[in-house]
């Protein structure tokens, strides 16, 4: 596919794409470790791992499914780790053999588990052994055929590897005693490889690469299919739109959000792998005292994130003490990016925090910001090769600057639901739009604007009452950490605004500023009627605010 991107808007860049219709993810990792072997691929508590390295343990972990474990093109592997050395192994191990990945969270309640892994039919899992707490109460509900363990110091030198696992095993007593007949140990597999040679597969792009579990579009946990072009196509589209940033000679990402999930796999890890790159893997992002010292030790071009993770490493007086003078990419996702979060984070770095969007379901890069250009409340313009548009309930295009549903179309696209033919036509098109549940609207000069989600709009006595605009407002207000909105029950006005608050610390904020300051800001339908303060919100493993947790523990008082 040979296209020059470059749209009627004002805002626009021009780029040049070309996608080779029949490259995979196996022939662009390979070819990169190729050209880059001798540079950083992967980092991880001060060990690191160049691209032939890698490419040597991945095709060892490749060959240990196809030659031991006998697993057939197609057939399931799961991964459930933290960012760990293992995951890029195991991923392009998986990838190497003709195998399907499906990313699971280690912290997954094993109903969660049980249902990801027997709807995927994964044959073998790789897993941290701090994670098997779950997995062990539900592994013989499962077709699981083997179970590959691994310590977190799996991969680095016998010394350190030695003392990191002592640490964990007994000084924080992190690892449960459990053992399973069907278990092996990560290096034990990697030897076994080491002794066979892989055969070559027969990959095509057409092929399924990863099966990413969801809640998708329609609020009900799905498998993704997204094949090899799928990805391929989305890391190209993201790799050219931040090639013309890209002015070091060694380019280096801060990976703290979690590998398992899609934006940090295409972000950080596949995009960078495409450019050769540098991964610095965070374990655990949520020690924010320890994430700061890394990176006050630590050499970086780029990080992302979401707006809670920015939020927090402001908030932290060392976190100014880092070296930014290299940091030329800031990429926000998952969530919404805040003004206030933007704004401070420019003050304090020098770099732009630049907001994108993406979806499970478009692999998932759709837009990205300029990192040319301020802030400016958007999700940016849409990535090389991909089409947008407002459309209205019935499928009708709407113009500028009218709100409706944002649709996508592009080379990223997924296949469809897996096993679900019902629920992918519910949001694939005829006309092959993917249906984004993402109210928006375009501007003359081509930026795109969430709205909110179609299920996060209030509606107050038939108004609408965006939670977005009302947490922008709230977040200004001094002394707020976090905040969510939602909409709560009302005899009156049928739904009216409730918002959910955190505080920084030694913050005086009662329920009654946060409402009189709302009142100064808002039309009064959208003042929130309830406030809740809270020492914190709930969130997701990746740091995204889970309102849906707060909606459940509405319903449960009631």
């Amino acid at each position: 596919m040979d296209r020059v991107w470059l749209n009627e808007y004002p805002g626009s860049v021009p780029y040049h794409l070309f996608l080779n219709p029949d490259e995979t993810l196996v022939s662009l990792y390979e070819e990169s470790c190729r050209k880059h072997a001798h540079k950083p691929a992967f980092t991880c508590q001060g060990v690191t791992l160049n691209y032939a390295e890698t490419h040597r343990a991945s095709t060892r972990f490749a060959t240990y499914l196809q030659q031991e474990l006998k697993l057939k093109p197609g057939d399931r592997v799961a991964i459930m780790l933290p960012n760990i050395l293992q995951y890029p192994v195991a991923l392009f191990g998986i990838l190497q053999a003709g195998c399907v990945v499906v990313n699971l969270n280690p912290l997954d309640k094993a109903r969660s588990l049980e249902y990801e892994l027997t709807s995927s039919e994964a044959k073998a899992i790789v897993v941290s052994e701090n994670f098997v707490s779950e997995l062990r109460l539900i592994v013989d509900q499962t077709k699981l055929e083997k179970i590959i363990i691994t310590s977190v110091g799996a991969l680095y030198s016998p010394l350190k590897r030695w003392i990191v696992n002592f640490v964990v095993r007994h000084i924080k007593k992190m690892v449960p005693a459990w053992h399973h007949p069907k278990s092996i140990r990560f290096r034990r597999a990697l030897h076994l490889g080491h002794h066979h040679t892989l055969y070559p597969m027969d990959i095509k792009s057409t092929d399924l690469a990863f099966l990413q579990y969801t809640g998708g579009t329609t609020g009900v946990a799905k498998g993704v299919e997204l094949t090899h072009a799928n990805m391929v196509a989305n890391a190209h589209q993201c790799g050219t739109w931040i090639s013309k940033y890209l002015v070091h000679k060694r380019e280096a990402v801060i990976t703290a959000l979690p590998l398992y999930h899609v934006f940090s796999l295409m972000a950080n890890c596949l995009v960078f792998v495409l450019i050769g790159g540098e991964n610095v893997l965070i374990p655990n992002p949520r020690d924010i005292k320890g994430f700061i010292k890394t990176l006050r030790h630590t050499y970086f071009t780029g990080i992302t994130g979401v707006n809670t993770l920015f939020n927090a490493l402001l908030h932290n007086p060392n976190f100014k003490k880092c070296n930014f003078k290299h940091l030329t990419i800031t990429l926000g996702g998952g969530m919404a990016v805040q003004k206030v979060v933007a704004d401070q984070w420019y003050h304090v770095t020098g770099s732009v925090l630049c907001q994108g969007y993406g979806l499970t379901e478009s692999s998932p890069v759709v837009t990205i910001g300029r990192f040319d250009r301020p802030y400016n409340g958007s999700i940016g313009l849409p990535v090389p090769l991909t089409d947008i548009s407002i459309q209205d309930a019935e499928g009708h295009m709407l113009p500028v600057g009218e709100q409706g549903e944002l649709c996508v179309k592009g080379p990223q696209v997924m296949r469809g639901y897996w096993r679900d033919s019902e629920a992918t036509q519910k949001v694939l098109t005829k006309e092959g739009w993917l249906r984004t549940g993402d109210i928006a609207y375009i501007d003359a000069k081509g930026y795109t604007y969430i709205v909110d989600r179609l299920k996060d709009i209030v509606i107050v006595s038939g108004f609408k009452v965006c939670s977005i605009e009302v947490e922008e407002v709230i977040s200004q207000l001094a002394g707020i950490k976090e905040v969510a909105i939602i909409g709560v029950p009302d005899p009156d006005h049928g739904e009216v605004v409730k918002a959910y608050v955190s505080l920084v610390p030694k913050a005086q904020l009662t329920e009654k500023d946060i409402i009189d300051y709302c009142r100064q800001k808002l039309l009064a339908y959208k003042v929130p009627k309830h406030v809740e303060i809270r020492d914190d919100l709930p969130k997701s493993n990746v740091g995204k605010i889970l309102k849906k947790t707060l909606r459940e523990a509405l319903v449960q008082k009631s």
